[in-house]
């Protein structure tokens, strides 16, 4: 070791020096290294910031075919009471008898079948895009109902609209009545992501977000959870 004073040389186990007594510095090689500040950043696509792969996760697509199938389990069961219904009624009415009550049911029943049909190829058309919040909006309407006498009325509601724009310059809104839930959820200038097959969106910055859709089935979860109380499935973040 070299004396930083009067240069002489000494042995690097003496802590003064053996010349002019001046303390002795350590060397860089016994130097303990300073502790590195690490940024821990969030593993994988759990962030908050992105486009989460949890999309990918097995459990989207099987909540699409569980989706599917009860679709068409329901409408075979309505399917099924209408045309029991219109036999009984063809066998003990005055009215009409089978089998022109029986092709009825069977008319009525293929029709609840075809609406899950049609449902079921709507949904697996659904496009996915990327886009941008453009717009909000929020009126004051009024609309004609009518009354279980029959009699027609005035009903006020407020409709609550988000525009989007997709990367590709279409114009997108998605609107809903007395439910500002979602109109409070994007802003102006939010980056978002329609994912393929199930018309979600996505949000890409959810720093400041306490709430969180699911990609699924559309339930409001907390920020923190990390899969859907309702359906399972993983929440995008």
């Amino acid at each position: 070791m070299i004396c930083p004073k009067c240069g002489a040389e000494s042995d690097k186990s003496i802590k003064f020096c053996v010349h002019c007594g001046s303390p002795q510095l350590h060397s860089a090689e016994t130097q303990a290294p300073e502790p590195e500040t690490v940024e821990r950043k969030p593993a994988g696509n759990h962030g908050l910031i992105g486009y989460s792969e949890r999309i990918n996760d097995p459990a989207f697509a099987s909540y699409r075919r569980q989706t599917t199938a009860w679709s068409f389990i329901f409408a075979g069961i309505l399917a099924v009471i209408v045309i029991v219904g219109f036999y009984i009624y063809g066998e003990n009415s005055s009215e009409m008898d089978n089998p022109q009550a029986l092709y009825i049911g069977l008319g009525i029943g293929g029709m609840f079948l075809s609406i899950a049909l049609l449902s079921t190829i709507s949904r697996m058309r659904v496009k996915g895009w990327d886009g941008v919040v453009i717009d909000k909006k929020k009126e004051k309407k009024t609309r004609r109902n009518k009354d279980s006498n029959g009699q027609y009325y005035e009903e006020r509601y407020t409709l609550y609209t988000v525009v989007f724009k997709t990367d590709r310059g279409k114009i997108i809104n998605k609107s809903v009545d007395d439910d500002d839930t979602v109109f409070n959820y994007f802003e102006i200038g939010d980056q978002v992501r329609q994912h393929k097959g199930l018309g979600t969106l996505e949000k890409y910055d959810k720093t400041g977000d306490s709430i969180i859709f699911c990609n699924a089935c559309s339930t409001l979860n907390d920020i923190n959870d990390d899969k859907c109380y309702r359906c399972s499935c993983p929440l995008l973040k």
